[in-house]
C-alpha cells in the first residue's frame, strides 16, 4: 500500500489522487479534519539559549546529496519506538542512497522508501502510533503510513511548512535543528525527476565524519529516480566510508 501524508483541503492534490481503495480512504479521512487555515507560532527569538545541548545519542544527521549534513534532534521522550526505529535504520546503513521520492512545494519532502517508489519499507515489523500534540512546523519530521494508524516502518518526512492538521494524525518523532537550508534544495516533484538522495544517515554518538567532497559529486550526478539501490551501495563502497 502506498503510503501518503494527508493533505488537508488541497483541491490540486485530489485531482491528482489514483483510484486506488486506499487512497479513496485517505481522501475520506481528509474530509473528516479541519482543513482551515492556520499560522505558525512566532518563534521567541531569545528560546534557543534556553534549549538543552542536543544529545548525541538522539541526534541524527543526514548527509545529503544537495551538499550538506542536516542535524535532527530526535524525540525519545514523545516517540520513543519510532526514534529508536530510526536510529537503528541508520545504523544499520539502510537509509544510504535512499532518494526524497515525493516532495511537495510548500508542504513536504518524503523519503525512506529503498524501492523509490513510495510502497517499500524496512524488514522490521510496523510500529504502533504514538501520535502526540508535537507541532507539524516547518523542520519537524514525522513518520509516513498508510491508513492504519499503526503502519508506520520507515518512511518519514520532513515540513517545509506548518500543516497543523497533521498534528496527533501522524507520529512526529524529531525536527531539524541545523542544515535545514540543504532540506529546501530537495527537487520538488512526485516523484522528482533528478530526485535528491540521503548519501549517509548516522547517529551523532557514532562520530561519522560528514562525505568527502568525492562523494558529495557522486550523488550530486542526477541519476534516475529508479535506479537500484546496489549501485548506490556500490558508490558508497568505494568512496572513503568508515568503517
Amino acid at each position: 500500500m502506498r503510503l501518503k501524508i494527508l493533505l488537508i483541503a488541497l483541491a490540486s492534490m485530489a485531482a491528482a489522487c489514483s483510484s486506488s481503495s486506499a487512497e479513496t480512504e485517505l481522501a475520506s479521512l481528509d474530509a473528516t479534519v479541519d482543513a482551515s487555515e492556520e499560522v505558525a507560532p512566532a518563534i521567541d527569538p531569545t528560546a534557543t539559549a534556553a534549549t538543552p545541548a542536543p544529545d548525541p545519542e538522539n541526534t541524527l544527521y543526514l548527509d545529503l546529496s544537495t551538499g550538506g549534513r542536516v542535524a535532527i534532534r530526535l524525540r525519545p521522550d514523545v516517540a520513543p519506538n519510532h526514534a529508536q526505529r530510526i536510529k537503528t535504520l541508520a545504523r544499520q546503513g539502510f537509509y544510504n542512497g535512499i532518494v526524497f521520492h515525493r516532495v511537495i512545494e510548500g508542504f513536504m519532502a518524503q523519503t525512506g522508501d529503498p524501492t523509490g517508489t513510495g510502497e517499500g519499507g524496512s524488514q522490521l515489523p510496523d510500529l504502533n502510533a504514538e501520535f502526540s500534540r508535537l507541532p507539524h512546523v516547518r523542520g519537524t519530521v514525522s513518520m509516513a503510513r498508510a491508513t492504519d494508524p499503526n503502519s508506520a516502518n520507515s518512511q518519514f518526512f520532513i515540513m517545509f511548512q506548518p500543516r497543523f492538521q497533521l498534528d496527533s494524525n501522524y507520529t512526529a518523532f524529531g525536527r531539524v535543528i541545523d542544515g535545514m537550508e540543504y532540506v529546501d534544495a530537495i527537487p520538488r516533484g512526485e516523484p522528482p525527476a533528478r530526485p535528491a538522495r540521503i548519501i549517509r544517515a548516522s547517529v551523532a554518538a557514532d562520530n561519522i565524519p560528514p562525505p568527502t567532497a568525492a562523494e558529495i559529486a557522486a550523488f550530486s550526478t542526477p541519476q534516475p529516480s529508479n535506479d537500484p539501490v546496489a549501485a548506490i551501495d556500490a558508490a558508497l563502497a568505494a568512496g572513503d566510508e568508515p568503517e
